[in-house]
């Protein structure tokens, strides 16, 4: 239980922090050799190693979506009594943005997170539409 309670508090300051584009609050969770993983055929898409990289990839997604709100839908835990600060959060998401180009847009999706200490180690997202509103989203072709 005590596991839980840590994981929703760590969860609401992060998707927090992405809705405020608090790159600095963000990336405080994260471990020195923490990698991102995004799917999608994209430019974006691909797997990001070290925080510099992953920080860099939210920099982008920062600046290609001025507007950006999570609603999270379901969280859960695997170790419940984790007091350590080693755990995976599965995170299933709604997220309503704006890209820089005035398009509006929505998807679904989950965040697997595998925390080390503290720390992420790996965020992998699975995202529902990867389709041609992702791509719009994106602005990519």
């Amino acid at each position: 239980m005590i596991g839980t309670l840590i994981a929703r508090r760590a969860i609401a300051r992060a998707f927090k922090a992405l809705d405020d584009h608090d790159l600095s609050t963000f990336m405080s969770a994260w471990r020195e050799d923490g990698t991102f993983i995004y799917p999608g055929q994209i430019p974006e898409s691909g797997t990001y190693q070290g925080k510099i990289a992953v920080e860099g990839w939210f920099r982008r997604f920062f600046e290609q979506f001025p507007r950006i709100h999570f609603n999270i839908r379901d969280l859960c835990v695997r170790n419940l009594f984790d007091m350590l600060g080693n755990n995976v959060i599965s995170v299933h998401w709604q997220i309503e943005l704006s890209n820089k180009e005035g398009r509006n847009g929505e998807n679904h999706g989950v965040t697997v997170i595998t925390i080390e200490r503290g720390k992420v180690v790996l965020a992998k997202d699975y995202i529902f539409d990867l389709g041609q509103n992702f791509k719009l989203n994106w602005s990519a072709p």
